[in-house]
């Protein structure tokens, strides 16, 4: 039994070495500095390097497939070897050590898996994510990964937060410098007490906050999407507070990095172009840095001209000559405590907000937003409330509550959410009077902005339709009648012709739109509005032939087919029937720099044949078949049609 034991072992270890030893490296195996193992995809590699043209000796991970070098992992952060006697190699007791020389008996740095790991077969495993595993290839159990002790770069598929079975805390830390990747002074974690966020800080000082979960994004980064790029999981319960940012195409390239100035950006890789483009970066603005407006303040920088602090309603500058001169780091205080918790006091809703620090709030995720404010109204404690997870997909739940002082507020242009702050009675009719800060007067600015431009409209209309006027008497206008489309007026082009020749105007002949459209044919027509019938986009896209959509005038070799359709698919998607199916514009601009990504199927445009009336209900047969019309319905606005 033990022969056969014997010859199993060495069987298997023989079968390993010779089928996966690119990618692993065996417990009876070392490593010296130039060698190097691959992932299975060769993707990543796991070996020594040097930064720059410093000589100093690292162990890490970097990408295998970009030209330019990025590592994303290092083992031996802050004690590099002077040369290139490095050697790596597993201990007696199971670790992966790397020692500062080939007879080096204390290592330098190790994986530090506290019991004796016993299996014979152990390996370190690199996979395709960039992750270097000491794992039991034959039962599969793991001992020890590098993606729990990130360093200063946060993969795909990279766990980032708190689990209680293993009780590792996973975070991340800069590097010194771009030529050093040793232990810098900027931390990235996730705070889990009240409710959780994540928090950057430089040093002691936090520097940066993302502010709470909402269910979709974290709320101080309103840019982040869920849809078209990522596949965001974030995790919540007493076992685990963790955030995983996977991608839906394996050929995206990404990767999120802590700098050592406090700034932390995402990357994509550019394949055509051979660079990495910055795709997102924060803290990016004066409101973005923590605390920016003090105690019970909160930023807002939609006014350029106007001081971006005020104070939250129903408190005042702790001291307003600091204020005056737009130094708002001594805060603000409540204007009238006395007046609260006497019965006649509500709540003032501040819009579009990124909600103060959440880490001393009190969470009730089985209440809705009408019972929060109940609540919060019955406990004199009480300054605040706001909805936890206001963009869950099953609609606004839980309830968080505000017991002190608040920091870190801020406003954004479209995004955020409500947030309800207690004040007396004389302060909630101050604060609904004036509209949010100037609300009525916004309105009013914008509906006269409104009525002058009709009114300039108007005038130029008019303007127009006088010069055409004029123009028929001075010289017969050019003219178009297709043989079997008979048209009672001419149509007066001259103007616009000239137009069109200075840029202005892009001008199609009406024989071009009519032999596109095949003489008007209503086999072509897929709905109409107001003005006319729409013969485009939709109906060659169903039936897979947008090809058909590239006009044919154009010559084959002065575009690439495929980047003309992937263009047709992102149209199709800006312009889907539900606003909350398009994709933002960061999501837009990334679709067009990466070929790699699956784009999802478009969903019914808004503005084609989507839903058809019933002739016999009120509707007009025209050239349509029985008891259906071919136009598309207006929801939104009525046009009176005249003739001319």
């Amino acid at each position: 039994m033990k022969i056969f034991f014997i010859f199993f072992f060495v069987l298997f270890s023989f079968l390993v070495h010779s089928c996966l030893s690119n990618n692993m490296i065996m417990r009876t195996q070392s490593m010296r500095d130039g060698d190097v193992i691959f992932s299975q995809g060769k993707r990543f590699a796991f070996g020594f390097f040097s930064l720059g043209t410093s000589k100093l000796r690292y162990v890490g991970i970097w990408y295998a497939q970009v030209s330019e070098q990025t590592i994303v992992w290092v083992a031996n952060r802050d004690h590099p070897i002077n040369d290139t006697s490095g050697h790596i190699k597993f201990s007696s007791r199971g670790n992966l050590c790397v020692y500062a020389s080939v007879n080096g008996t204390e290592p330098i740095w190790s994986t530090d898996v506290l019991d004796t790991i016993s299996e014979p077969a152990l390996v370190a495993k690199l996979s395709d994510l960039g992750n270097l595993v000491l794992l039991d290839p034959v039962t599969g159990k793991s001992f020890w990964e590098s993606f729990n002790h990130p360093t200063n770069t946060l993969l795909p598929f990279m766990k980032f937060g708190y689990t209680r079975q293993d009780g590792v805390d996973r975070f991340m830390t800069s590097w010194r410098s771009p030529g050093d990747p040793g232990f810098g002074n900027v931390t990235y974690r996730i705070e889990r007490r009240g409710f959780p966020q994540m928090m950057m800080y430089k040093g002691t000082t936090l520097w940066w906050r993302t502010g709470s979960w909402t269910g979709q994004r974290w709320s101080g980064v309103p840019e982040m999407t869920n849809k078209f790029i990522f596949n965001i999981s974030f995790v919540n319960s007493p076992d685990e507070v963790s955030i995983t940012y996977g991608v839906l195409s394996p050929l995206v390239i990404t990767r999120m990095v802590l700098n050592e100035t406090g700034t932390l950006q995402r990357f994509t890789w550019n394949g055509k172009d051979k660079k990495w483009i910055g795709f997102w970066s924060a803290p990016e603005e004066k409101c973005d840095s923590y605390n920016h407006c003090g105690l019970n303040g909160y930023c807002d920088t939609t006014s350029p001209d106007k001081f971006e602090c005020s104070c939250l309603p129903g408190h005042e500058p702790k001291t307003p000559q600091a204020w005056n001169l737009r130094d708002a780091s001594d805060g603000c205080k409540r204007s009238n405590a006395a007046s609260l918790c006497n019965g006649r006091e509500g709540f003032a809703k501040l819009k579009r907000v990124k909600v103060p620090n959440t880490s001393g709030v009190s969470v009730d995720m089985n209440i809705t937003l009408k019972e929060c404010g109940k609540r919060c109204l019955r406990n004199c404690s009480c300054v605040a409330y706001a909805s936890a997870y206001h963009e869950s997909e099953d609609g606004a739940k839980g309830c968080l509550t505000w017991h002190g002082d608040m920091l870190d507020t801020r406003t954004y242009l479209s995004a955020g959410q409500d947030f309800y702050l207690r004040v007396d009675k004389a302060e909630l009719a101050r604060w609904n009077g004036s509209g949010s800060s100037g609300k009525r007067r916004l309105f009013l600015i914008l509906i006269s902005m409104i009525v002058v431009v009709m009114l300039l409209m108007i005038m130029l209309f008019c303007f127009i339709r006088k010069r055409r006027q004029a123009n028929r008497h001075k010289k017969p206008p050019s003219t178009f009648a297709p043989s079997s489309f008979d048209i009672e007026e001419p149509f007066v082009l001259e103007e616009l012709e000239d137009k069109s020749r200075k840029g202005e105007l892009p001008l199609f002949e009406l024989s071009t739109i009519a032999a596109a459209t095949n003489n008007f044919s209503f086999q072509h027509k897929l709905g109409a509005g107001g003005f006319g019938a729409v013969y485009k986009i939709w109906g060659l896209w169903q039936k897979g032939e947008a090809r058909e959509i590239i006009d044919t005038l154009m010559d084959a070799e002065s575009y690439e087919e495929s980047e003309v359709m992937k263009c047709i698919h992102i149209g199709f998607l800006c312009v889907q029937e539900r606003a909350s199916d398009r994709p933002d514009m960061s999501s837009v601009v990334f679709m067009l720099g990466h070929n790699a990504i699956d784009l999802p199927s478009p969903k019914h445009p808004a503005f084609t044949v989507g839903r058809k009336r019933n002739v016999k209900n009120g509707g007009s047969s025209g050239n349509c078949p029985s008891g259906e019309t071919g136009s598309s319905v207006n929801d939104v606005t009525l046009t009176d049609v005249q003739g001319r």
